[in-house]
């Protein structure tokens, strides 16, 4: 329970949904599910080459290693700070070093590369397709911290100025 409450979660936050838990919830949830997402790969969509397919389970090994180096430097940067709720923890600080230079939400990123992967490597329309919707409700989270990371730290608008949000150099 104590790490529960350092974390930020709370009865009344349980009822209210005052510091994001719900936001929490429904990214475990899309989580969880991700991987029992039933496979949809239309005729167009087979590979037919060995080659082809040896490639398409390289690019998606890439991207889950980039996926582990984000979320495991990501835990190790942020340490302390760490809190699965979008809001901040009442003694936090601003993290703006290591992989947070790079960009604003690394686990968001490493989450994201992670799923993508894995939809690349059952080649499946349906899983990219929860790879978008997992894409918008990070977005979504992450705009919800943002603010209360702005209002916390006047420092911030100029850290978002400088750090792309959830993709290096593009997003």
């Amino acid at each position: 329970m104590k790490l529960l409450s350092d974390w930020g979660f709370s009865l009344e936050g349980l009822r209210t949904g005052n510091k994001g838990e719900y936001w929490f919830f429904i990214q475990a949830l899309l989580i969880i599910l991700f991987p029992f997402i039933p496979v949809y790969r239309p005729t167009w969509l087979e590979i037919n080459s060995s080659n082809l397919l040896y490639f398409t389970w390289g690019v998606a090994a890439f991207l889950g290693l980039i996926a582990l180096i984000f979320i495991g430097k990501g835990l190790i940067d942020l340490g302390k700070q760490l809190t699965p709720l979008p809001y901040p923890k009442e003694d936090g600080e601003l993290v703006q070093t290591g992989i947070y230079s790079l960009v604003r939400h690394p686990l968001y990123s490493g989450l994201l590369f992670l799923t993508l992967s894995w939809a690349i490597f059952q080649i499946s329309l349906t899983h990219l397709l929860g790879v978008l919707i997992i894409f918008i409700v990070l977005n979504a989270k992450a705009s919800k911290e943002e603010a209360w990371l702005s209002d916390k730290f006047p420092e911030y608008t100029e850290y978002r100025q400088r750090v792309k949000k959830l993709i290096p150099w593009l997003y």
